[in-house]
């Protein structure tokens, strides 16, 4: 998303709504509070939930609304502090060292803070989301934090705790501004509490059927209205079923934009089993929903539909 002119934080629940809804982010008024705590007391909002049901893309909202830089750190096992916050360029370090000493530079002292100077420093995430930004403090996403080792959860901490790093060569790098702070987290291990306490909590969960209808329909408005009820009321009625991953708010927007790039009006049978590729992602969870399965949820969902009007 392409940020847009810097704006203000809101002033309050209901403003925080309409920051998300300026975004399409269709939120619940439980997430608007938290996220509205968390911006006016400064404080990192730490987000659980399945994978696809909208955590990261509160993120991404957030600086596109706010008018911010948006800096992610996408976490992964062995995650270090040379990946999320700095480190050395060495060979141009090397570089500058041989041309100094060709040149008959033999001031080690000299050299050695020549070398380990800003010009050599490669910045990465957490260090980036510390410098300030004209635009105002920046939205820093730390993503997936679970796939991390509880030793940079540690370091995590120590960061958070203060808005500064320390780099040995150079000194302490502290946030005139802390910046805005998102942490996701799929829950496949537990997040040790210390660093929950840093921060305000709050579940994402699957959306109801009413606030899914109204996702569908303000991310993706040419999806025609039978067919985004019809999408909606099935992938509901998918995830009551005992699938190993099931759908998340990200494969249903995935699935109503395939159905109508090829031109359905109204869901059948044959059409739903084409496409399941898109909204489950484990061959077990597909090969459940046989032909007879298939017809059976769509049933369901028509007679629900018919007795909804």
């Amino acid at each position: 998303m392409t940020a847009t002119k810097p704006r203000s934080v809101p002033a309050s629940i209901e403003a925080t709504l309409d920051l998300l809804n300026a975004g399409h982010y269709v939120a619940d008024r439980s997430l608007a509070t938290v996220l509205f705590l968390a911006l006016k007391m400064g404080r990192p909002l730490f987000l659980e939930g399945e994978a696809g049901v909208g955590k990261t893309e509160i993120a991404k909202v957030l600086s596109e609304t706010l008018g911010r830089r948006l800096i992610r750190l996408q976490c992964y096992e062995g995650l270090d502090v040379s990946a999320a916050v700095y480190e050395w360029n060495y060979a141009a370090q090397m570089i500058a060292i041989r041309l100094g000493e060709a040149e008959g530079n033999t001031d080690r002292e000299r050299l050695e803070h020549d070398v380990f100077s800003e010009k050599f420093l490669i910045k990465r995430p957490l260090l980036q989301a510390l410098e300030p930004d004209a635009a105002g403090a920046p939205v820093l996403l730390i993503d997936e934090l679970d796939r991390t080792d509880e030793a940079f959860e540690a370091f995590l901490l120590e960061v958070l705790a203060d808005f500064q790093v320390t780099i040995p060569e150079m000194g302490t790098v502290k946030a005139e501004r802390p910046p805005i702070v998102i942490i996701t987290s799929n829950r496949t291990r537990e997040i040790h509490d210390a660093l929950k306490r840093r921060c305000l909590y709050h579940w994402v969960g699957y959306p109801s059927a009413e606030r899914e209808l109204a996702i569908v329909r303000a991310r993706l408005p040419g999806v025609a209205g039978t067919l985004s009820q019809e999408i909606v009321h099935f992938v509901q009625k998918l995830r009551r079923e005992d699938l190993f991953k099931a759908p998340g708010v990200a494969e249903t927007l995935d699935w109503a934009s395939a159905l109508s790039e090829l031109d359905v009006v109204a869901l059948d049978p044959a059409t739903v089993s084409d496409t399941l590729g898109v909204l489950l992602k484990y061959q077990d969870d597909i090969a459940r929903l046989d032909s007879g399965k298939v017809k059976d949820i769509l049933n369901d969902v028509r007679a629900e539909l018919r007795a909804a009007e």
